[in-house]
């Protein structure tokens, strides 16, 4: 299939690499199919690309490089909608925000995907995690990317 994008072009994509997210992200409940692409010029950084909406796109990390003692909680009930085995790969990403000038992720809503059922979801962790966790000072991060 062919999903055409305002920051990547048209992309040419399986069919079974498009993610669901069932219940949308906070902010875009209706975009329920994302694509997680590469940063051709950043090893550091992800891109979450809407196939519904060919702008939108969600530069996405992974917690644990930036947060040293990044620890997830996560309620069972959270978990409902993923269809989880013991054998399944998964992933947590956090999604990258410009707020006054500083670069920040959101720890308290991270995204849970599995990678084997291309399924997603964006849950509230427990404990008290920051909504702004700034990123702006951590070296190597969003050079020039796409």
């Amino acid at each position: 299939m062919f999903v055409d994008t305002v920051r990547f072009g048209r992309l040419t994509v399986e069919a079974n690499n498009v993610l669901l997210f069932p219940d949308g992200l906070v902010g875009f409940e209706e975009e329920r199919h994302w694509i997680l692409l590469a940063d051709g010029n950043s090893d550091s950084v992800g891109w979450l690309q809407s196939a519904g909406d060919p702008a939108l796109a969600l530069p996405v990390v992974t917690p644990h490089r930036y947060v040293p003692d990044f620890s997830l909680g996560i309620k069972r009930a959270d978990l409902a909608s993923l269809p989880w085995k013991p054998q399944d790969q998964a992933i947590v990403l956090v999604i990258v925000s410009h707020n006054d000038d500083r670069l920040t992720v959101n720890l308290k809503a991270p995204l849970v995907v599995n990678l084997d059922r291309c399924l997603g979801r964006q849950i509230i962790a427990v404990g008290s995690q920051p909504l702004k966790y700034e990123l702006s000072d951590r070296p190597g991060f969003l050079k020039q990317s796409a």
